[in-house]
């Protein structure tokens, strides 16, 4: 069965990546999709984002990263699956996902979203905290993967903290 994990990974966490390994270890294929959401302002555009993702995962053969925008129910229409993979860290996630994934069902009733509960150590860890930390030039290296670190680092290096 293939499943497409789609968020904007902006940037992708240790969080997001134990989500894909298991879901790796479950499915015969997984698409990690990122979505370009214009209405956003990204730190990371997608190419980037794209780059990082491919190689945080470069060691699980079953996983492809891809991109797309617009409707998520689009997507899932052109990728020759109808399952959907999301994250849950806490209580407020299952509310906005359920939410989610009933308008996604309103507008393809064959789309079906399954949850995958995220591992305790990581139900604080979101791509905003780990922005929010590293923009303050705090440390990271433990919340994200080796090249999300160090493409942090460049993104924030010429930022200054004030007095």
């Amino acid at each position: 069965m293939k499943v497409i994990y789609p968020g904007s990974f902006d940037p992708v966490t240790n969080g997001h990546l134990d989500i894909i390994k298991r879901a790796s270890e479950n499915f015969d294929e997984v698409i990690v999709a990122i979505l370009d959401n214009k209405s956003k302002k990204p730190l990371f555009n997608v190419k980037e984002r794209k780059y990082m993702l491919k190689e945080s995962v470069k060691d699980l053969d079953n996983v492809e990263i891809d991109s797309f925008s617009g409707l998520l129910v689009e997507y899932v229409k052109k990728s020759d699956t109808n399952v959907v993979l999301r994250g849950l860290r806490v209580v407020s996630d299952y509310e906005n996902e359920m939410r989610n994934a009933l308008a996604n069902k309103s507008l393809d009733n064959n789309i079906e979203t399954l949850f995958m509960v995220s591992k305790a150590e990581y139900t604080f860890l979101s791509s905003s905290i780990v922005k929010e930390i590293a923009s303050f030039h705090g440390n990271v290296e433990e919340l994200v993967p080796k090249v999300v670190n160090e493409n942090l680092k460049e993104k924030y290096k010429n930022t200054y903290l004030e007095d």
